[in-house]
Protein backbone atom coordinates (compact mmCIF):
# COMPACT_ATOMS: atom_id res chain seq x y z
CA UNK A 1 0.00 0.00 0.00
CA UNK A 2 1.39 3.45 -1.11
CA UNK A 3 2.02 5.67 1.80
CA UNK A 4 -0.10 8.73 2.33
CA UNK A 5 1.05 12.15 1.13
CA UNK A 6 1.86 14.53 4.04
CA UNK A 7 -0.22 17.65 4.37
CA UNK A 8 1.64 20.63 4.04
CA UNK A 9 1.70 21.92 7.41
CA UNK A 10 3.67 18.12 8.60
CA UNK A 11 6.42 18.32 6.01
CA UNK A 12 7.15 22.51 6.78
CA UNK A 13 6.69 22.40 10.54
CA UNK A 14 8.51 19.56 11.13
CA UNK A 15 11.68 21.44 8.90
CA UNK A 16 14.23 23.02 10.62
CA UNK A 17 14.16 25.74 7.89
CA UNK A 18 10.92 26.51 9.21
CA UNK A 19 11.99 27.60 12.41
CA UNK A 20 14.97 29.01 10.79
CA UNK A 21 12.39 31.78 8.44
CA UNK A 22 10.08 32.70 11.97
CA UNK A 23 13.47 32.26 14.24
CA UNK A 24 12.68 36.60 14.78
CA UNK A 25 9.26 36.28 16.34
CA UNK A 26 9.30 38.48 19.40
CA UNK A 27 9.56 36.45 22.35
CA UNK A 28 9.08 40.12 24.45
CA UNK A 29 5.80 40.64 22.86
CA UNK A 30 4.81 36.90 23.02
CA UNK A 31 5.31 37.20 26.45
CA UNK A 32 3.07 40.70 27.43
CA UNK A 33 0.50 39.30 25.49
CA UNK A 34 0.28 36.04 27.64
CA UNK A 35 0.60 38.92 30.73
CA UNK A 36 -2.61 40.77 29.46
CA UNK A 37 -4.29 37.51 28.71
CA UNK A 38 -3.46 36.51 32.12
CA UNK A 39 -4.40 39.97 33.48
CA UNK A 40 -8.06 40.18 31.41
CA UNK A 41 -9.11 36.74 32.61
CA UNK A 42 -8.05 36.89 36.06
CA UNK A 43 -6.34 34.16 35.89
CA UNK A 44 -4.54 32.70 38.91
CA UNK A 45 -5.11 29.25 39.16
CA UNK A 46 -5.85 26.23 36.81
CA UNK A 47 -5.13 24.42 34.02
CA UNK A 48 -4.36 25.46 30.33
CA UNK A 49 -3.93 23.68 27.16
CA UNK A 50 -1.31 25.44 24.60
CA UNK A 51 -3.24 24.08 21.34
CA UNK A 52 -0.46 23.81 18.53
CA UNK A 53 2.12 24.90 20.78
CA UNK A 54 4.94 25.08 18.46
CA UNK A 55 8.09 24.25 20.49
CA UNK A 56 7.10 25.53 23.38
CA UNK A 57 7.83 28.60 24.33
CA UNK A 58 4.15 30.40 25.39
CA UNK A 59 3.79 26.73 27.45
CA UNK A 60 6.76 27.19 29.18
CA UNK A 61 6.04 30.83 30.22
CA UNK A 62 2.85 30.10 31.60
CA UNK A 63 3.91 27.33 33.34
CA UNK A 64 6.96 29.08 34.89
CA UNK A 65 3.71 31.39 36.41
CA UNK A 66 2.77 28.30 37.91
CA UNK A 67 -0.65 27.31 36.01
CA UNK A 68 -0.86 23.42 34.79
CA UNK A 69 0.11 23.22 31.21
CA UNK A 70 0.32 20.99 28.58
CA UNK A 71 0.89 21.48 25.06
CA UNK A 72 0.08 19.71 22.17
CA UNK A 73 1.28 20.18 18.47
CA UNK A 74 2.03 17.69 15.36
CA UNK A 75 5.32 18.12 14.92
CA UNK A 76 6.92 15.47 16.65
CA UNK A 77 10.43 17.54 15.89
CA UNK A 78 8.85 20.25 17.81
CA UNK A 79 7.50 18.45 20.60
CA UNK A 80 11.23 16.71 21.19
CA UNK A 81 12.94 20.06 21.05
CA UNK A 82 10.28 21.12 24.05
CA UNK A 83 10.40 18.19 26.06
CA UNK A 84 14.27 18.73 25.94
CA UNK A 85 14.52 22.16 26.63
CA UNK A 86 11.75 23.15 28.76
CA UNK A 87 11.47 20.62 31.80
CA UNK A 88 9.00 21.38 34.60
CA UNK A 89 6.53 19.08 36.98
CA UNK A 90 4.13 21.15 35.95
CA UNK A 91 4.06 20.91 32.32
CA UNK A 92 3.52 18.38 29.55
CA UNK A 93 4.50 18.56 26.18
CA UNK A 94 2.54 15.37 23.58
CA UNK A 95 2.29 14.91 19.74
CA UNK A 96 -1.38 15.38 18.87
CA UNK A 97 -3.32 16.30 16.36
CA UNK A 98 -5.86 19.00 17.20
CA UNK A 99 -8.87 18.11 15.82
CA UNK A 100 -8.64 14.71 17.97
CA UNK A 101 -10.46 15.30 21.71
CA UNK A 102 -7.41 15.19 24.42
CA UNK A 103 -8.46 15.05 28.04
CA UNK A 104 -12.01 15.35 28.56
CA UNK A 105 -13.41 18.18 30.53
CA UNK A 106 -9.87 18.63 31.83
CA UNK A 107 -8.51 22.20 31.04
CA UNK A 108 -9.88 25.41 32.58
CA UNK A 109 -8.40 27.46 29.56
CA UNK A 110 -7.65 26.32 26.09
CA UNK A 111 -5.13 29.08 24.13
CA UNK A 112 -4.40 28.46 20.03
CA UNK A 113 -2.25 31.29 19.39
CA UNK A 114 0.01 33.18 16.38
CA UNK A 115 -2.78 31.74 13.24
CA UNK A 116 -2.67 27.96 14.49
CA UNK A 117 -6.09 26.86 12.46
CA UNK A 118 -6.93 27.01 8.81
CA UNK A 119 -4.51 24.96 7.60
CA UNK A 120 -7.17 22.56 6.46
CA UNK A 121 -9.08 21.81 3.01
CA UNK A 122 -12.79 22.32 4.33
CA UNK A 123 -14.26 24.76 6.84
CA UNK A 124 -15.25 21.62 8.57
CA UNK A 125 -12.31 20.50 9.68
CA UNK A 126 -11.44 23.62 11.75
CA UNK A 127 -14.86 22.85 13.20
CA UNK A 128 -13.81 19.51 14.34
CA UNK A 129 -10.84 21.51 16.42
CA UNK A 130 -13.70 23.51 18.13
CA UNK A 131 -15.47 20.27 19.12
CA UNK A 132 -12.46 19.01 20.39
CA UNK A 133 -11.76 22.06 22.62
CA UNK A 134 -15.36 22.04 23.99
CA UNK A 135 -14.85 18.06 24.74
CA UNK A 136 -11.43 19.01 26.43
CA UNK A 137 -12.80 21.91 28.60
CA UNK A 138 -14.61 21.53 31.86
CA UNK A 139 -17.81 23.40 32.11
CA UNK A 140 -18.05 27.66 31.63
CA UNK A 141 -13.98 27.02 30.76
CA UNK A 142 -12.54 29.83 27.86
CA UNK A 143 -11.28 29.35 24.73
CA UNK A 144 -9.06 31.80 23.37
CA UNK A 145 -8.19 31.48 19.25
CA UNK A 146 -5.45 34.40 18.15
CA UNK A 147 -5.92 34.27 14.51
CA UNK A 148 -4.34 36.93 11.68
CA UNK A 149 -6.88 39.73 10.59
CA UNK A 150 -7.50 38.15 7.24
CA UNK A 151 -8.94 41.30 5.45
CA UNK A 152 -6.32 43.50 6.38
CA UNK A 153 -3.64 40.40 5.46
CA UNK A 154 -5.24 40.31 1.89
CA UNK A 155 -5.27 44.38 1.74
CA UNK A 156 -1.70 44.47 2.41
CA UNK A 157 -0.27 41.14 0.73
CA UNK A 158 3.12 41.44 -0.42
CA UNK A 159 3.58 39.12 -3.44
CA UNK A 160 7.10 38.76 -3.84
CA UNK A 161 9.53 39.06 -0.69
CA UNK A 162 13.83 38.14 -0.19
CA UNK A 163 15.13 37.13 2.74
CA UNK A 164 18.58 36.28 3.76
CA UNK A 165 19.28 34.51 7.15
CA UNK A 166 21.70 32.59 8.98
CA UNK A 167 23.38 31.56 4.79
CA UNK A 168 19.93 30.72 3.45
CA UNK A 169 17.82 32.83 1.12
CA UNK A 170 14.42 32.54 1.31
CA UNK A 171 12.05 33.83 -1.66
CA UNK A 172 8.47 34.18 -0.76
CA UNK A 173 5.59 34.66 -3.17
CA UNK A 174 2.35 34.99 -1.58
CA UNK A 175 -1.07 35.07 -2.90
CA UNK A 176 -4.72 34.37 -2.46
CA UNK A 177 -6.17 31.40 -4.30
CA UNK A 178 -9.15 28.86 -3.65
CA UNK A 179 -10.25 30.15 -0.75
CA UNK A 180 -6.38 30.33 0.81
CA UNK A 181 -3.69 32.86 1.46
CA UNK A 182 -0.80 30.41 0.11
CA UNK A 183 2.84 31.50 0.56
CA UNK A 184 4.94 29.22 -1.84
CA UNK A 185 8.68 29.65 -0.23
CA UNK A 186 12.10 28.71 -2.10
CA UNK A 187 15.19 28.17 -0.49
CA UNK A 188 18.67 28.25 -1.49
CA UNK A 189 22.19 27.60 0.44
CA UNK A 190 24.57 26.89 -1.89
CA UNK A 191 24.15 24.09 -4.08
CA UNK A 192 21.20 22.83 -2.55
CA UNK A 193 17.35 24.12 -2.93
CA UNK A 194 13.91 23.41 -0.98
CA UNK A 195 10.67 24.07 -1.53
CA UNK A 196 7.77 24.66 0.90
CA UNK A 197 3.98 25.79 1.22
CA UNK A 198 2.03 27.22 3.30
CA UNK A 199 -1.61 27.40 2.91
CA UNK A 200 -3.83 29.08 5.42
CA UNK A 201 -7.68 29.24 4.80
CA UNK A 202 -9.54 32.99 4.52
CA UNK A 203 -11.11 32.86 7.72
CA UNK A 204 -13.18 35.51 8.66
CA UNK A 205 -15.04 37.05 11.76
CA UNK A 206 -18.44 35.38 10.48
CA UNK A 207 -16.70 32.02 10.18
CA UNK A 208 -15.47 31.95 13.56
CA UNK A 209 -18.87 33.22 14.69
CA UNK A 210 -20.13 29.85 13.19
CA UNK A 211 -17.57 27.72 14.54
CA UNK A 212 -18.56 28.67 17.96
CA UNK A 213 -22.00 28.40 17.38
CA UNK A 214 -21.86 25.08 15.89
CA UNK A 215 -20.23 23.65 18.93
CA UNK A 216 -21.38 25.08 21.75
CA UNK A 217 -19.27 28.03 22.51
CA UNK A 218 -20.61 31.48 23.61
CA UNK A 219 -18.39 34.21 22.02
CA UNK A 220 -17.29 36.76 25.48
CA UNK A 221 -15.23 39.31 23.32
CA UNK A 222 -13.12 39.97 20.44
CA UNK A 223 -9.61 41.59 20.86
CA UNK A 224 -7.52 43.71 17.73
CA UNK A 225 -4.04 43.00 18.96
CA UNK A 226 -1.93 41.88 21.91
CA UNK A 227 -2.70 44.73 23.72
CA UNK A 228 -6.58 43.55 23.97
CA UNK A 229 -7.82 46.87 22.39
CA UNK A 230 -10.94 46.24 20.44
CA UNK A 231 -10.75 44.76 16.77
CA UNK A 232 -11.41 46.44 14.03
CA UNK A 233 -11.50 44.46 10.96
CA UNK A 234 -10.29 47.42 8.84
CA UNK A 235 -6.85 48.75 10.83
CA UNK A 236 -6.40 45.60 13.48
CA UNK A 237 -3.45 43.64 13.32
CA UNK A 238 -4.57 40.79 14.45
CA UNK A 239 -8.38 39.10 14.97
CA UNK A 240 -8.26 37.79 18.76
CA UNK A 241 -11.46 36.05 20.50
CA UNK A 242 -12.34 34.92 24.04
CA UNK A 243 -15.33 32.60 24.06
CA UNK A 244 -16.67 30.51 26.42
CA UNK A 245 -18.05 26.81 26.95
CA UNK A 246 -21.85 26.52 27.26
CA UNK A 247 -22.36 24.76 30.51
Amino acid sequence: MAEEKKQWFELWFDSPLYHILYKNRNQEEANLFMDNVIRHLEIDFGSILDLACGKGRHAYYLAEKGFDVVGLDLSKESIQYANTMYQLPNLEFYVHDMRLPFRINYFDYIFNLFTSLGYFDSLKENEKVFQSMHAGLKDNGYILIDFMNTEKVIHNLVPREKKDIDGYTFYIRREVENGKIVKNIHIEKEDNVWMYKEEVQVLMQHHFHTFLNNTGFTLVREFGDYQLNPFNVKTSDRYILLARKNS
